[in-house]
């Protein structure tokens, strides 16, 4: 809890938004149009002034221009951050990233980690918490209790429907990180309403290579505070 009380609110955004610019850039302007496929918060490192660097390109795939979407045989990775389609079909593209990124906006704000496939014990796992507190319209319940005095519920529930907006069942319906920049960089810009986010409850623990699949859904969440430095 140390670590987190170290993350207030202005922190937090800070980080969501770099992580937001990062992914963009590799999207979009980089010379190479780059797929991350296996964005995690423990793939976010965080330098001395708390800035977001995305890490492990691993399974990183490049896209040329005329491709919008890919396919694989293998899905590899840790479920909590999958999108459906990939999880599901092997399908991966710029939005199966941009569900990634929704997983971890929401991991930021609650402190928690979205690890479960399924429900556990009747609980419903952080998508499906995030959806059922926003939709009651009590998302500060959401909220990292370290974060309570830092934080107004304007700006956190503005951010959770971002969230949901980008962990939508269907990619087509999540937004693109260009668009996902403009609604962090401009409050004013009106955001869509989100629908229901995917539901695991379709998907069996045999359809991914991940033993996170097995873990509960509550553990804490952590980014790794890093010496980072740029070449």
């Amino acid at each position: 809890s140390t670590k987190r009380s170290i993350l207030d609110w202005r922190r937090r955004m800070h980080i969501i938004e770099g992580i937001a610019q990062g992914l963009l850039y590799l999207h979009k302007y980089s010379r190479l149009r780059i797929i991350h496929r296996d964005l995690k918060t423990s793939n976010i490192l965080l330098d001395s002034d708390m800035n977001p660097k995305i890490s492990d390109f691993g399974m990183a795939r490049i896209f040329t221009d005329n491709d919008t979407k890919g396919k694989t045989s293998r899905v590899v990775g840790v479920v909590g951050y999958m999108s459906p389609e990939y999880a599901m079909g092997g399908l991966f593209s710029e939005k199966s990233d941009v569900f990634s990124f929704g997983v971890i906006l929401l991991e930021i704000i609650s402190g928690k980690k979205n690890v479960a496939l399924f429900e556990v014990d009747n609980q419903l796992n952080l998508l499906g918490n995030a959806w059922n507190l926003w939709k009651e319209g009590k998302s500060m319940e959401l909220v990292d209790s370290t974060l309570t005095a830092s934080c107004s519920s304007r700006e956190v529930t503005r951010y959770i429907q971002m969230g949901l907006l980008c962990v939508q069942e269907r990619a087509m319906d999540r937004p693109t990180m260009a668009d996902v920049v403009t609604m962090l960089s401009n409050e004013t810009i009106a955001m869509a309403l989100p629908k229901e986010p995917a539901s695991w409850s379709q998907l069996s623990s045999s359809d991914a290579d991940s033993s996170s699949s097995r873990q509960r859904h509550h553990s804490t969440f952590d980014m790794t505070i890093s010496g980072v430095h740029g070449r």
